[in-house]
C-alpha cells in the first residue's frame, strides 16, 4: 500500500498577491501543506512565522518558507513572483521586466517537479501562462492562468449593485485577455435566464468600470490583492477537490472560435486533472470579433519573446 501523501499547495511570490493567496488559503484550510517560496527567504520567513503564530486559532496545516527543492511534492504550484504594477503602468509594459524572472523561476520549479498544475497569477498573466507552458513543456492541461476569472467577478459585482441583487445570482463573464483587450459577453449575461435590459450607456459604464478596476485600486492603495486571491482560491478548490466547475481561467486555445495557440480567458471545466475541456461559447458576431483582436494583440507581443 503507498504511503498517504498530503496534499501541498507552494506559492511563489510574497508580495501582496502571494501573502494574501497564501492567507485565504489557509484560513480555509484548502490543503494540510503550505509553502511559502520568495528570492527574499527573510521576507517568506516573516510572512510563514506570522501566519503560524495564528494556528491555535485556526489549525490543520502544516505551513513554512521553504526553497525549490519544497517543490518535489508539490500538487499545485501558484506562481505570484515578479514586478508589479505601477500606477499608469498597463499590463502589457509588465512583460518585459517579468519574462527574464519567469524563465528562472520555471526552470527551477521543473527542476524537482514534472508532475505538478502550475497556477500563473503574474500580469501579463495570458503572456506569462503561454511562456511557462513553453518553458515547462508540460501538458497544456496543467499550465493554468488566472485568465479573467477575477474580471468576471468584478463584472458581476457592479451588474449586481446596479440591479439591487446578489452578485452570487449574476450569469455574467469577461473573457479574452485580462487586460485592456477584454470583452465582455453581453449576448449571454442574465439573471435567472432573464435578460437584464441596460441600454448602451449603462452597458458601456458597467465594462468601463470592471477593466478599470485594478487602475483604480492600484492607484489608490498601490496593488490588487484580497479580490485576487479569492479568485485564486477558487481555482485552487476546485482543481484540490476536483469540482469540474466552470471557471474562465486562461488556457492554451485551439480554434475555439477561430483562435489559437495563445492563452485567454474563457469558460473551463476545471478539476484534478488542470483544464479538462474549454467549453464553446455561442458569441454574437461583434463578440467574436473582439475576441479575435484580443487575440492578436496577445500574440503580436509573443513573437517579440524568445521562448
Amino acid at each position: 500500500m503507498a504511503p498517504f501523501k498530503p496534499n501541498r499547495v507552494v506559492v511563489i511570490g510574497t508580495g501582496a498577491v502571494g501573502t494574501t493567496t497564501a492567507y485565504t488559503l489557509l484560513l480555509r484550510k484548502r490543503m494540510p501543506e503550505l509553502v511559502l517560496i520568495d528570492v527574499n527567504h527573510q521576507k517568506a520567513l516573516g510572512e510563514a512565522l506570522d501566519m503560524n503564530h495564528g494556528m491555535p486559532f485556526v489549525g490543520g496545516v502544516k505551513l513554512w518558507a521553504g526553497t525549490y527543492e519544497d517543490c518535489r511534492e508539490a500538487d499545485i504550484i501558484i506562481v505570484t513572483a515578479g514586478a508589479s504594477q505601477k500606477p499608469g503602468e498597463t499590463r502589457i509594459d509588465l512583460l518585459r521586466k517579468n519574462i527574464s524572472i519567469f524563465k528562472d523561476i520555471i526552470q527551477k520549479i521543473t527542476k524537482y517537479n514534472q508532475h505538478a498544475i502550475l497556477l500563473i497569477a503574474t500580469n501579463p498573466v495570458d503572456i506569462l501562462a503561454y511562456a511557462t507552458l513553453k518553458i515547462s513543456g508540460f501538458d497544456r492541461r496543467r499550465v493554468i492562468g488566472s485568465g479573467t476569472v477575477l474580471d468576471s467577478a468584478r463584472f458581476r459585482y457592479l451588474i449586481g449593485k446596479h440591479k439591487e441583487i446578489d452578485p452570487r445570482s449574476i450569469h455574467g463573464q469577461i473573457i479574452g485577455e485580462h487586460g485592456d483587450s477584454e470583452l465582455p459577453v453581453w449576448s449571454l449575461a442574465n439573471v435567472a435566464g432573464i435578460d437584464l435590459g441596460f441600454d448602451e450607456a449603462e452597458r458601456k459604464e458597467i465594462f468601463e468600470d470592471t477593466k478599470n478596476a485594478a487602475y483604480e485600486i492600484i492607484d489608490a492603495k498601490g496593488s490588487t490583492s484580497y479580490a485576487i486571491a479569492l479568485a485564486l482560491d477558487r481555482i485552487v478548490a476546485s482543481i484540490l477537490n476536483n469540482e469540474g466547475s466552470v471557471l474562465n481561467v486562461s488556457t492554451l486555445l485551439n480554434n475555439y472560435n477561430g483562435v489559437s495557440d495563445v492563452f485567454l480567458g474563457a469558460p473551463c471545466v476545471v478539476d484534478r486533472s488542470g483544464v479538462r475541456e474549454v467549453l464553446d461559447l455561442p458569441l454574437s458576431e461583434e463578440e467574436q470579433s473582439l475576441f479575435q483582436q484580443s487575440a492578436d494583440k496577445l500574440k503580436s507581443e509573443i513573437t517579440k519573446l524568445e521562448l
